[in-house]
C-alpha cells in the first residue's frame, strides 16, 4: 500500500472521494471496503491501475509520462517542460487526480502510483535513471572511480558521493556538448540512435572492448552499459541531455477531428429496425440447421470454409453472416460441442432462448458479440481467419471492438463518419493504450460487424449501438456465461424493443402460392413459413413460394394438413389454391408406409419363436411374427435380450456380419455436460443443470453515499491488537486451529465457511471484532453482518 495515497486519501472531502469512487468502481465491488486503507490497496493494485489507464485518452498518459521523467514534478515544472500552459494541463492533471492514478503532495509535487512506475519501465522512450545502473552490483567501486576519473570528476571519497559527481556531469548539457567534440568518429550517430530509438538496442558486444570503438568510449564514459552481450541502454539523463534543451515531449491536449457527413435519423432507425430482427431471425434459421446437421471441426481447430458456406447455402444467409452468427452463438452459449454428435449442436440454453421475447433475444447476441474475443469479419493478408478457431489477439480484440463503439458514440447525433483512417485517429486519441497497428487491422471487420447487427447504419450509430457502447465498462469476459447486467440493462432493453417494433407477424397469401411479408418477419413468423415453404428473396419485403416439396417436408415433419393449414390461417387469410395444394399433398402423402423395427430376433426352431411371441410377460417388446423362424421386437437390440434373458431365455446378439458379437462390458464414465468452443479456440463445460447466469448481482453502493461513510470512519480509531485474545475468550465452541483461521479472516480478510448454532452456514471475508460479534462480509446475504463468536461452532477453509 502506498502512504502517500492514503494520506492524500485522508484529505479528501465527500466530494472529491465520490468523484474518485465514480471513477473507479472496481475499489467498491463487493465486498466493498469500509476503511480508507483498504480502499487506497485496492486503488493501488496493479491490475486495477492498468485498467484504469486503459479508459485514459492521451493527454492524460502524456502527462503521466512527463511526470515520471522529471524530478520532483510540480505542475508548473511539468507544464514547461511540455512547454505548454499550466491550465492547459489542469484538466488531464484533475483526470488522473480522480482516477487515483495521480495525486499532489503537500509540497505541491505530483505523486504517481507505484504500479503506474512498475508497469511504464520507459517513459518517453528513456531508460532508467542514472543512479539506477551506478549503483547496479555489475559495477564495482573500481570501475566507479575509474569512470570518474575519465569524466575529469574526482573519484575519492565514498561511493554515494562519486555517483553524485558522475551523474552530475553526465546531465550537464554545456560538459556533454564539450566531451563529444574528443570522441571517436561515428559516437555522436551512435549515441542519437540510443537517445532517440532508445533506450534499449541490440549491439555487437565485441566492439564495446575494441579500443578506439565509438562503443567502448561511450561504455567508458558512463553514457551505455551493457546489461548483455548483445545489448547496450542508455540512461534518462543522457538521453534527455543528448535530445538538447528545446527537446519537448508530444502532448495532444484535443483529440483529432472525425470527418463526418449528416444522415438522415429516420433512414437511420428504419435501417436497424431491418437489421435487428433479420440477425435474431438468422440466429435461429443457423441453430436450427445445427440441431439437423452437426457442425464438425477441423483436425486444425474450427469451422472450415466448405461448413460454413453449406450453412449459409442452406439457410439464406451470406457468408459474412454466417460466420459472424456461428461465432456469437457460441460465446452465448446456444451453440455447443457434442461428443456423441461429433460437432456442434444448439444447447438446451438455445431452446430457452428460442422461447424469450425478441428483445431479450436480441440482448442475448449483442451481449455476446459485445464480449467475443475475436472479430470474425477482420482480414489478415486479405483473407479471414478459420471461424471458431485460435486468434493470438484474444481480449486485445474485444477491447478495439469495445472502444470502437465508444469513439463512434462520442460524435453528434445525426452525423455519420465520412472517412474510416480519421476516425482510427480519434479512436486511437481515446484508448491509447490500444495496439495501433491492431486497431488499423481490426476496424474496418469491427465496422462491418456492427452493420450486420444493426448498431451502425449508413456510417452512423443507430440508437442500439449507442446504447451498448454506453456498457463498456461492463461488458465481461468472453468466458462468461452470461453478462447479465448488460442483457438486462434498462437502456439496451428499450433501444431492443424499439429495433424490433417494426417486425411482421403477418403474411399476405396470394392465389400464386406465395406469402409476402412487408417488413421485417419477426422469428416465429419466418420459422413457421421456412417450414412450409422456400423463401425466394428477403431484404424490405421477403416472399416465400409453397411447392408440392416445400409441404410435404412440413407433413414429413409431423404436421397434418388441419394443424399445418390452421397454423398458416393465424397469420394471414389463406387463398383456396393453396389449401388446394395443401389437401391435396396430405392425400397422396403416406401412400408408401416404413415401419421401424427395433431388432430382429432369429430361431431355427418355430415352435419357440411362436412361444416367445405369445408368451404374454413379453408383450412388452411389441413382438410381431414376420415368419415361422423371424421375429421383430419394438425395442432395441439391448432391451430386447435384457428381457429375454429375464423370462429365461438364453438369447446371444449377432452383428451386422452374421457373427455372434458378446464382448466384456466396459465402465463408462457418468456424462458430463457439454463442451463449449468459444472463438479462439478456448473450451468451457457447459452445465446440464440450469444455470443461475441471468440472475443480475445485487448493485454496488451508490459511491457518493459511501465516499461519506468512509470520511467518516476516517476520524475512528483503528482496532488493532487484541484479535487472538477476543477470539480464544469469545469463540469457546471452536478448536484452537479454527479459532487461528477466524482470527485470518479478520487479521487479513480471508474467505472461509462458517457454522452457527442454529444450523446455519455463511462464507464470510473480510471481518471486523466489534465486541462480543464477528461484521463480516458475507456472500450469501451480499452484504457485511454480524455474526456473535459464542454461536459460531465451526469455521472451515473454503477455495474460489
Amino acid at each position: 500500500m502506498d502512504d502517500h495515497l492514503l494520506g492524500w486519501l485522508r484529505t479528501l472531502d465527500e466530494d472529491r472521494l465520490g468523484r474518485v469512487l465514480v471513477n473507479r468502481p472496481d475499489a467498491i465491488a463487493p465486498p466493498w471496503p469500509r476503511r480508507l486503507d483498504v480502499l487506497a490497496q485496492r486503488l493501488g493494485n496493479g491490475f486495477a491501475v492498468m485498467a484504469a489507464m486503459r479508459g485514459l485518452p492521451l493527454p492524460c498518459l502524456e502527462l503521466a509520462q512527463a511526470c515520471l521523467v522529471i524530478r520532483a514534478p510540480a505542475p508548473a515544472k511539468v507544464s514547461a517542460f511540455l512547454g505548454v500552459a499550466e491550465q492547459e494541463i489542469a484538466p488531464h492533471l484533475d483526470c488522473l487526480y480522480d482516477h487515483a492514478l495521480a495525486w499532489p503532495g503537500d509540497d505541491g509535487v505530483i505523486h504517481l502510483s507505484e504500479a503506474v512506475s512498475r508497469w511504464w519501465a520507459a517513459p518517453l522512450g528513456l531508460g532508467e535513471p542514472l543512479e539506477h545502473y551506478l549503483n547496479s552490483w555489475t559495477i564495482s567501486n573500481d570501475a566507479l572511480r575509474a569512470m570518474a576519473r575519465t569524466l575529469g570528476v574526482p573519484s575519492h571519497g565514498n561511493k554515494r558521493r562519486t555517483i553524485l559527481r558522475v551523474a552530475e556531469v553526465l546531465a550537464d548539457p554545456a560538459r556533454m556538448d564539450r566531451m563529444l567534440r574528443n570522441a571517436p568518429e561515428g559516437t555522436r550517430a551512435l549515441l542519437d540512435a540510443f537517445a532517440w530509438d532508445g533506450p534499449v538496442r541490440t549491439v555487437e558486444g565485441g566492439r564495446f572492448v575494441l579500443p578506439g570503438t565509438p562503443e567502448k568510449w561511450a561504455a567508458d564514459h558512463g553514457l551505455l552499459y551493457r546489461p548483455r552481450w548483445d545489448s547496450a541502454e542508455m540512461p534518462r539523463e543522457v538521453a534527455l541531455c543528448l535530445r538538447g534543451p528545446g527537446y519537448q515531449p508530444p502532448f495532444t491536449p484535443h483529440p483529432p477531428e472525425v470527418a463526418t457527413i449528416p444522415v438522415d435519423p429516420a433512414e437511420v432507425d428504419h435501417l436497424m429496425t431491418l437489421a435487428a430482427p433479420h440477425v435474431v431471425e438468422r440466429c435461429a434459421a443457423i441453430l436450427d440447421n445445427t440441431s439437423k446437421t452437426p457442425l464438425p471441426l477441423l483436425k486444425t481447430g474450427g469451422v472450415g470454409v466448405r461448413e460454413v458456406r453449406r450453412v449459409a447455402r442452406e439457410t439464406g444467409c451470406d457468408e459474412d453472416e454466417t460466420r459472424l452468427l456461428l461465432e456469437v452463438c457460441a460465446v452465448a452459449r446456444l451453440l455447443a460441442w457434442d461428443e456423441q454428435s461429433g460437432g456442434m449442436v444448439p444447447t438446451d440454453r438455445f431452446d430457452r432462448w428460442r422461447l424469450d421475447e425478441g428483445s431479450a433475444r436480441l440482448r442475448v447476441l449483442l451481449a455476446a458479440w459485445w464480449r467475443m474475443e475475436r472479430s470474425s469479419l477482420r482480414k489478415i493478408d486479405g483473407k479471414y481467419g478459420t471461424v471458431l478457431g485460435d486468434d493470438q489477439s484474444g481480449s486485445s480484440v474485444a477491447r478495439v471492438r469495445r472502444a470502437v463503439l465508444t469513439g463512434l458514440a462520442h460524435l453528434p447525433a445525426g452525423t455519420a463518419f465520412a472517412e474510416r483512417g480519421s476516425l482510427v485517429r480519434n479512436v486511437h486519441w481515446h484508448a491509447p493504450l490500444l495496439d495501433q497497428a491492431l486497431l488499423a487491422e481490426c476496424a474496418a471487420g469491427v465496422l462491418d460487424e456492427a452493420r450486420l447487427l444493426g448498431l451502425l447504419a449508413g456510417d452512423c450509430l443507430t440508437d442500439l449501438g449507442r446504447a451498448l457502447a454506453g456498457l463498456a465498462a461492463i461488458a465481461g469476459d468472453e468466458n462468461d456465461d452470461a453478462v447479465p447486467l448488460v442483457e438486462h440493462d434498462p437502456i439496451l432493453a428499450e433501444a431492443s424493443t424499439r429495433a424490433l417494433a417494426s417486425v411482421r407477424r403477418s403474411a399476405l397469401f396470394g392465389p400464386d402460392l406465395t406469402a409476402v411479408v412487408t417488413g421485417p418477419p419477426s422469428a416465429e413468423l419466418a420459422a413457421l413459413l421456412d417450414r412450409v415453404a422456400e423463401r425466394e428473396s428477403r431484404g424490405a419485403a421477403s416472399v416465400w413460394r409453397f411447392t408440392v416439396e416445400s409441404v410435404r417436408r412440413a407433413l414429413d415433419n409431423g404436421y397434418d394438413p388441419d394443424e399445418l393449414l390452421g397454423e398458416l390461417s393465424e397469420v394471414g387469410s389463406i387463398p383456396q389454391p393453396l389449401e388446394y395444394m395443401v389437401r391435396d399433398v396430405a392425400r397422396r402423402h403416406g401412400e408408401v408406409t416404413v415401419i421401424s423395427v427395433g431388432c430382429v430376433v432369429q430361431a431355427s426352431d418355430p415352435a419357440l419363436l411362436a412361444e416367445i411371441a405369445g408368451h404374454r410377460r413379453l408383450a412388452r417388446l411389441g413382438l410381431r411374427l414376420l415368419a415361422p423362424t423371424v421375429l421383430v421386437s419394438s425395442e432395441p437390440a439391448e432391451r430386447t435380450l435384457a428381457v429375454l434373458r429375464e423370462h429365461g431365455y438364453s438369447p446371444v446378439p449377432v452383428a451386422d456380419g452374421g457373427e455372434i458379437a458378446i464382448r466384456r462390458t466396459r465402465v463408462e464414465d457418468p456424462p458430463g455436460g457439454k463442451l463449449i468452443l468459444l472463438p479462439g479456440g478456448q473450451v468451457a463445460e457447459l452445465s446440464e443443470m440450469d444455470d443461475p447466469a441471468h440472475l443480475i448481482p445485487e448493485p454496488g453502493p451508490d459511491p457518493i453515499e459511501h465516499a461519506r461513510r468512509l470520511v467518516a470512519s476516517a476520524g475512528q480509531p483503528e482496532r488493532t491488537g487484541r484479535t487472538w485474545a477476543v477470539i480464544g475468550r469469545m469463540a469457546s465452541r471452536l478448536p484452537t486451529a479454527q479459532q487461528s483461521l477466524l482470527g485470518f479472516v479478520v487479521d487479513r480478510g480471508v474467505r472461509a465457511g462458517i457454522t452457527l448454532t442454529d444450523g446455519l452456514t455463511a462464507t464470510i471475508s473480510h471481518g471486523e471484532l466489534r465486541g462480543s460479534t464477528l461484521d463480516a462480509w458475507c456472500e450469501e446475504a451480499g452484504d457485511y453482518l454480524e455474526f456473535p463468536l459464542a454461536e459460531i461452532v465451526e469455521v472451515r477453509a473454503t477455495t474460489f
